[in-house]
């Protein structure tokens, strides 16, 4: 008797296990031809063979891959699929998982794509944090493409249409072929250099997959990450999806709709600046009756009377007191007035001139000095006599004392 017996239940566990550990088999590319393929309606799972000259293998894709692949398999079909190996278990059948699948002409295109995208995303290029806010109301916008595509004549054209007053400012550009990576990033760094420019569009029109493949390449997805102008992707067509759209701060699904997404109709704000000022009038009409209201409720309220009526009272205080600051100044003046007179006239009683005018004379030396006593005077001295009428000079010949 052996010492184990296994079930068929536990060989097959066994064996799914070992499948499972086995690395080289748990996320690897396999091509080869489809065939018995069925698109299992219900599920929406794939189920089919993949064969090739001496072989085959049963393989299935659940619905929540096959709604990504972006075309659906046939019969006879190369492809290429990145999947794993494993053992279903009730049937004892080994399968192909697909979670990836590529025509075969050009899987090693996605092959690359696939191997660049999930670097990139491990690096964070992909992050919704690195995202750069795509400006409402763009004024400059440079566009980078080629300058003969059918992308640029689209993106002039809704621009016309949706604003003529923004400004677009076209770099030109390779867009597909050897030199294309090189060219788009060089005008995606140069664009940085300008100044005033609010937005990058980059892209170009719908094509095949080598067409579109210079915005798969790592050299202008790190132009794109760099930027320091926030960039929309607008390559391809709707169902077309690029590395430049993943990183990128914003996709368009084409490069019409990207002109469409970020350039605001010139009518639409007119309508809104309307709106605003509308109200805005309606809000000050509204503010200045408020306030007129109030004033008239002020004005009629009895405090508010009462002081006006104090305020008046105080006027007529003023003009009372004006009245009699007049009056009273006015008779200051005349009472000065005559007392000015009285002092006037007694000054000419004592005033010298008046008593030369009664016939008296003044005698005076040579230098005014008023000589009063002819203790003063010497024989020879020169005297002044002055009259009221005038002056005589004079020389003293005799001095008699009494």
């Amino acid at each position: 008797m052996p010492d184990k017996v296994f079930t068929v239940t536990e060989i097959n566990c066994e064996v799914n296990e070992a499948l499972k550990n086995h690395f080289c088999l748990r996320n690897c590319w396999v091509t080869g031809e489809i065939s018995n393929f069925k698109d299992h309606i219900p599920s929406g799972h794939w189920y089919f063979t993949l064969k090739d000259e001496n072989a085959g293998i049963k393989a299935v894709m659940f619905r929540t891959r096959a709604v990504s692949s972006g075309f659906k398999p046939q019969n006879g079909m190369k492809v290429l699929i990145r999947g794993s190996i494993k053992l279903y278990e009730k049937d004892g059948n080994v399968q192909l998982y697909a979670e990836k699948i590529f025509p075969s002409g050009l899987g090693a295109l996605y092959a690359a794509f696939e191997q660049l995208k999930n670097r990139l995303a491990d690096e964070g290029l992909f992050s919704a944090a690195k995202k750069k806010p795509i400006p409402k109301y763009p004024q400059r916008i440079a566009v980078i493409t080629s300058p003969t595509g059918a992308a640029l004549k689209d993106i002039l054209n809704v621009a016309q249409r949706r604003n003529p007053l923004v400004t677009l400012i076209v770099i030109p550009s390779a867009v597909q072929g050897e030199a294309a990576p090189g060219e788009i990033a060089e005008a995606i760094a140069r664009a940085n250099t300008c100044e005033n420019i609010d937005l990058l569009i980059v892209g170009r029109g719908g094509g095949s997959i080598e067409e579109l493949w210079a915005f798969n390449t790592e050299e202008v997805a790190r132009a794109i990450a760099c930027s320091k102008i926030p960039v929309v992707s607008a390559v391809g067509h709707e169902i077309d999806y690029t590395i430049a759209d993943l990183v990128a701060d914003l996709r368009a699904p084409t490069p019409s709709a990207a002109a469409e997404i970020v350039i605001p109709m010139l009518a639409d704000l007119q309508a809104c600046l309307s709106s605003y000022e509308y109200k805005l009038n309606l809000k000050i009409r509204r503010v200045i009756e408020r306030k007129r209201y109030q004033i008239q409720e002020l004005s009629s309220h009895r405090t508010l009377a009462r002081q006006t009526w104090r305020l008046e009272q105080a006027k007529q205080d003023v003009d009372i007191l004006s009245a009699r600051l007049h009056d009273g100044m006015t008779g200051f003046i005349a009472k000065r007035d005559g007392i000015l007179k009285l002092l006037s006239s007694k000054l000419d009683v004592l005033s010298p001139l008046t008593t030369l005018g009664r016939g008296y004379t003044l005698a005076c030396d040579p230098k005014g000095n008023v000589i009063n006593s002819v203790c003063q005077l010497d024989k020879g001295d020169d005297l002044v006599l002055r009259f009221k009428d005038g002056n005589a000079d004079c020389r003293v010949q005799e001095v008699n004392e009494t």
